[in-house]
This record gives C-alpha cells, structure tokens and sequence, in this order.
C-alpha cells in the first residue's frame, strides 16, 4: 500500500520499515566504532553505499559500475585493517540481551542433560567422569580419546558410560552443548595428601583440575555417590541432582562476571579469528 510520492518514488510501509531498520543498524554500528580509528573509513563506506544507491536510482550504468567495484575494494580493506575493531565488534553483539537470552536457554538445556545423565548413572552404579574445560585448552587431552561430536543428551552420556561399550573406560569431554570426545585419558593426580580410598576416577578428576581451570564430574561404580572437582579439589562428594544443578550454573554464572566470554561470544569471536588461520 502506497504512503507518499516523493518526485517519481513511491513508498509504502516495507520501504519506510526497511529504511528504519538500515539506518538503526548502520547507527549503532557508528556508535560502537565512535572514537576508534575506524570510524572514519566507516563514515566513508556509508557515503559509498548512499552514492550507489542514488546513482542506481538515477539509472547511471556508468557509475554504477564503478561504485560497486570501488565497495567491494573498500570492504575488504576494511575488513582487513580494522578487524580488531571488528572483532570486538562481534563481541559486543554477542553479549547484547537476545543473543545472551539464547545462550543461557541453552547452557541450561546442556545442564539439565548432564544432571539427567549423572542422576542415571548414580543410580544405576555406572561409573562416569566428565570434564567441562574451562578456559584452558584440553586439546591433547582430547586428541587421547575418541571423537564423538554430537549434541549434549542424557541418553548418549549413559550409552558411552555402560559398562558393556568399548567407550565407558575414561573421560568424557563437553564443551558447550557438544560432547566433544569419550575414553579420554587424564593426568593422574600424584598428591601425597590423598585419601587412599579413591579410585581411579576421582584421582583423574583431580588430576585434570590441577593442571587446568575445568570442572568435573565424578559418578562414582562402587557407592553411586555424586562428586564434583575443582580447582584440584572436592568440592563436594555426595551430591544430589538438585545441588549438582545449581553447582554448575553458579560456575557458569561466576565465569561470565570474570569476563571470560561465555559460548556466544566465543563462537562470535571466531568469525573473525578463522580469517587469520586460528583454530578454536
């Protein structure tokens, strides 16, 4: 439905509600690079796209042609010179309240999968470890195991962890909402100060969490008891599936306050770091 003429061009509401939206993204993209050194080529990539769109409108071929190869020049410079710029950038929008709003729905959908399986496990007597890395890197530990690769379920932490597979002797490696490796192998902790009753398991999750910022859950074969590990210690060793829940989400929740980017920033972040040959 047509609104208003101005000369020749029509408008109806798509066309006001899509200049509304160009204009508030093209805006807060300018606030955000305010005050960088970017802001001024970015001023300079918008005058670009105003120009070819009004010499399309004016049916100038000529010029429209060499517009368009001079954008595509200049988004790529841009993108190359300014990617610290971008990347923080990618960063911000990741932390805005929708994005956020998503990744916790999903880090409490992965949580509740981990207790459903650990409270499983508990009580049928399955013993099980979990690892949840932190900020350090676990890639050769990952790299002893076997990978697996699919989404966080309470069904596949129980089918790795029967007894009878070829996977249930190990660690399990989640990173995010993916179940990264099984039959992992971990360092064992050589601590003097150990209780000589403890296992296997409980000696790997204490092990791992010596050397590195993970969490891990430890389900133990013989009692069916519940234990946590951080930090290269217990944190408690007879925990319920209600406690265990609101342990892990108090962990997430403290990561997020020290800064450390929760799992949509870092994915966010890897656009941009892929560019440069990292890997994640």
């Amino acid at each position: 439905m047509e609104l208003f003429r101005i000369g020749f061009l029509r408008f109806t509401v798509i066309d006001i509600l899509d200049i509304l939206a160009v204009y508030i993204v093209f805006y807060q993209l300018y606030l955000i690079m305010k005050g960088t050194r970017a802001s001024q080529m970015f001023a300079g990539l918008i005058l670009i796209f105003v120009a070819s769109f009004i010499v399309q409108l004016l049916g100038m071929e000529g010029m429209t042609w060499l517009i368009k190869s001079v954008t595509t020049v200049w988004v790529i410079a841009f993108v190359i010179i300014f990617q610290p710029e971008l990347r923080r950038l990618l960063v911000q929008l990741g932390q805005t309240r929708l994005v956020r709003a998503i990744a916790k729905e999903r880090e409490a959908s992965t949580i509740d999968e981990i207790v459903k399986a650990t409270e499983i496990l508990a009580r049928k007597r399955y013993g099980g470890l979990m690892v949840l890395p932190g900020e350090t890197g676990i890639r050769g530990i990952i790299e002893t195991g076997v990978p697996v690769r699919a989404d966080v379920s309470a069904d596949l932490i129980v089918s790795i962890f029967f007894p009878r597979t070829p996977l249930h002797d190990g660690a399990v490696i989640i990173k995010g909402d993916i179940v990264l490796a099984a039959k992992c192998i971990l360092p064992l902790s050589d601590s003097p100060h150990l209780d000589p009753s403890l296992g296997t398991r409980h000696r790997a999750a204490l092990g791992i969490t010596e050397e590195t910022d993970a969490t891990v859950i430890v389900v133990s074969e013989e009692t069916g008891k519940i234990s946590l590990v951080r930090e290269g210690h217990f944190m408690g060793r007879d925990y319920d599936g209600e406690r265990l829940k609101k342990q892990l989400e108090k962990i997430l929740f403290e990561r997020s306050v020290d800064g450390k980017p929760s799992k949509s920033g870092t994915l966010l972040e890897k656009l941009l770091a892929q560019g440069k040959g990292q890997t994640g």
